[in-house]
């Protein structure tokens, strides 16, 4: 699965903390249908809070872009979260009696906290490409997990949400995403970013961001 040639050399940089991300005991037992429904549960309703600074995170990425283009994308994707994501949490999580104002009240775990303040400050003390950085992980990372899955999984009991991050919608805003980061990339760091002198710390943020998504997997296997 290829998001375009940046995602692709942070992806490599970030070595074996990766395959801990996309193959993680969580992942793995959503495939195959094994997680348990109370840990998935709890998995959305943190991940309903994370979406939430995830949204604002990606809104402030319109204020960081440079060009009409780059706002546009930014701006489709933090729409994205909260007209599909976010209404998929709401739509599983009231099936099973937990109401949006449960999600909405719901105590953020500390794995949680570290990671959505992580990106938001990454984009608050940073640039654009400092911000992207940060935000690729997820966005990508679940659009390489949601095609696995949905290649392996068939019938599985977690069928919506492997179809959500397998199906062509969200794999065609990875497509968008992955060619934004590419073209701020050249557009900031020149045609061989990683020749720039900023390209070791960019590579650190994807690999500390790839770290948090493994913890939150980990928050999740514990409900």
């Amino acid at each position: 699965m290829s998001y375009g040639r940046t995602f692709q050399h942070w992806r490599e940089a970030a070595g074996e903390t990766w395959a801990g991300y996309v193959q993680h005991d969580f992942v793995r037992a959503l495939g195959n249908g094994s997680l348990p429904r109370a840990a998935f549960l709890h998995y959305l309703v943190q991940d309903y809070i994370f979406l939430l600074h995830f949204s604002r995170a990606w809104a402030l990425a319109v204020t960081k872009a440079e060009t009409v283009a780059q706002m546009r994308t930014c701006a489709a994707t933090a729409k994205a979260l909260i007209d599909d994501e976010l209404r998929l949490h709401v739509r599983t999580c009231a099936a099973a009696g937990i109401d949006e104002a449960a999600l909405v009240e719901a105590e953020e775990r500390a794995e949680n906290l570290a990671y959505t303040r992580f990106v938001l400050d990454a984009g608050h003390s940073g640039d654009f490409m400092d911000l992207l950085a940060a935000l690729a992980p997820c966005v990508l990372g679940y659009g390489e997990i949601g095609a696995r899955l949905a290649a392996q999984a068939g019938g599985a009991p977690y069928a919506e949400w492997i179809g959500t991050y397998g199906g062509a919608e969200y794999q065609a805003l990875c497509a968008d995403v992955g060619a934004l980061i590419d073209g701020a990339a050249e557009r900031r760091l020149g045609p061989a970013p990683q020749g720039s002198p900023r390209w070791p710390q960019l590579c650190r943020t994807f690999t500390t961001a790839t770290r948090l998504e493994i913890g939150f997997w980990d928050m999740g296997l514990r409900p």
